[in-house]
């Protein structure tokens, strides 16, 4: 007797998501709701009929093949009905003779390698990862003649400044930014006239209002959190810590699916969560002064030019960070380097030295200027490849926990006012260079390119 494989959704959203009747279903809103079990699921029901074929989309390949990523989740399923995988195609072969295949869309015009293409099922696993352009260029492919009427399934974290969030504004509270549990799941029709979207609550209203030349399509929103993924939280508890653990707004987007939140002063630092001490502990095991250069003196034509800091932190045995110290100036290039040069001489060699490379040949001929000059003391440069807000969120993480201390000084208040208003601020070289110490002494973050 041949062994029967059950293979099924989480009951809650996840079978919402595979019931759905909608043209276009969107699932997700937070992080660990079973998301990609759910898309890679949904094409199953139809895999015993040999015409089915369908493509789930990441934005890049890499994405596919990351390490328990798409194509990992779809080996330890697919083969369980006797799918055929070629790795090397990201092709997938049922016995019956349908297919699925896993491919990108790194480029605005990669959509373009589908022209001609009929596509019964389409997947874009993380939605916000792609444009409003490829979104709706690919609605143009998703047609059969299998039998199987096309249609789309998307998954998505939330993302307040993608269009996604307009696609969806009737299912999300526009002043919490949380999806409206109980308009979860529920349809809507819209037609999409030039550039314009316009929605309803049947189709008939639609066609009533524009004619039969413009046929409606259906939509739902399926919401989940990891609350809704059981077996995650069985199997691996320590996610959620993990979801915990984020910065505010990521927390924020990623545990609670909030759709509104964005990166604004106040989000990332408060001078609340850093305890302020009189004097520094004993327990220090590792010390960085990192440096985020400028150079430039204050003009008439230029009042306020950005500010070279240099800004040392420590961490302890006890796993806590300290702010030991910053020092700023406005001056030239000679005296930056004076400054840099005798602070180095204050702090002593036990004091790792990180510097910031700025993009661009100049920014390697001056930073290797800044190791010859620092001779004899432990340097390393720094060549950041992520933006400023996405380098500052680890520090912010352990300064929401209360795991950063700031040693009294009178630099405090500069660097509290600079921290708070971040990212808003004309000024962020002291959020620079607190990211990139931070990131040297937890060995994350900038790449850190050989001592010259």
């Amino acid at each position: 007797m041949s062994e029967i494989i059950q293979i099924g959704p989480q009951e809650g959203p996840q079978t919402d998501f595979l019931t759905t009747r909608a043209d276009i279903a969107i699932y997700g809103g937070a992080a660990g709701g079973g998301k990609s079990y759910g898309l890679l699921l949904e094409p199953l029901r139809h895999y015993q009929n040999p015409l089915f074929g369908g493509v789930i989309f990441r934005r890049s390949t890499v994405q596919i093949r990351n390490e328990g990523g798409l194509w990992d989740e779809a080996n330890a399923l697919y083969p369980k009905l006797g799918a055929d995988m070629r790795e090397s195609t990201l092709e997938v072969n049922f016995p019956p003779g349908s297919r699925m295949k896993f491919s990108h869309l790194e480029h605005e015009r990669s959509v373009y390698d589908w022209q001609g293409a009929q596509i019964p099922f389409i997947g874009f696993d993380e939605l916000t990862h792609f444009s409003e352009f490829q979104f709706f260029y690919m609605l143009s492919r998703n047609r059969s003649t299998s039998g199987v009427p096309g249609y789309v399934r998307a998954t998505c974290n939330p993302d307040a400044d993608h269009w996604l969030r307009q696609f969806l504004d009737w299912w999300i509270d526009n002043d919490s930014g949380y999806p409206i549990k109980e308009r979860s799941g529920i349809l809507r029709w819209f037609v999409r006239i030039e550039d314009s979207i316009h929605w309803a609550d049947s189709p008939d209203e639609l066609k009533k209002k524009f004619g039969d030349q413009y046929p409606p399509k259906s939509v739902t929103f399926i919401p989940s959190s990891i609350h809704d993924n059981k077996i995650l939280m069985s199997k691996d508890p320590a996610y959620y810590a993990n979801l915990m653990a984020l910065p505010r707004v990521e927390r924020m987007r990623l545990l609670g699916g909030n759709w509104n939140v964005r990166a604004s002063a106040g989000m990332f630092f408060q001078r609340a969560w850093m305890p302020l001490i009189d004097a520094m502990p004993a327990d220090v095991l590792r010390r960085v002064r990192y440096w985020d250069r400028a150079a430039t003196k204050p003009t008439a034509e230029n009042k306020d030019p950005d500010w070279s800091s240099g800004l040392k932190l420590c961490r302890l045995k006890s796993g806590l960070f300290v702010v030991e110290h910053v020092v700023r100036d406005r001056n030239t290039p000679l005296a930056i380097e004076r400054l840099m040069k005798n602070t180095a001489a204050q702090d002593g060699f036990a004091t790792e030295i990180g510097i910031e490379q700025d993009p661009g040949s100049a920014g390697v001929a001056d930073a290797q200027n800044c190791v010859r000059l620092l001779a004899g003391y432990n340097v390393r440069v720094n060549k950041p490849t992520q933006d400023k807000i996405t380098r500052a969120k680890p520090v912010s993480a352990q300064c929401e926990a209360n795991n950063v201390l700031v040693l009294k000084g009178p630099w405090n208040e500069d660097f509290f006012r600079e921290l708070e208003n971040f990212p808003e601020a004309k000024h962020d070289d002291q959020v620079d260079t607190l990211s990139g110490a931070f990131n040297q002494l937890v060995g994350d973050g900038a790449s850190i390119l050989d001592v010259l």
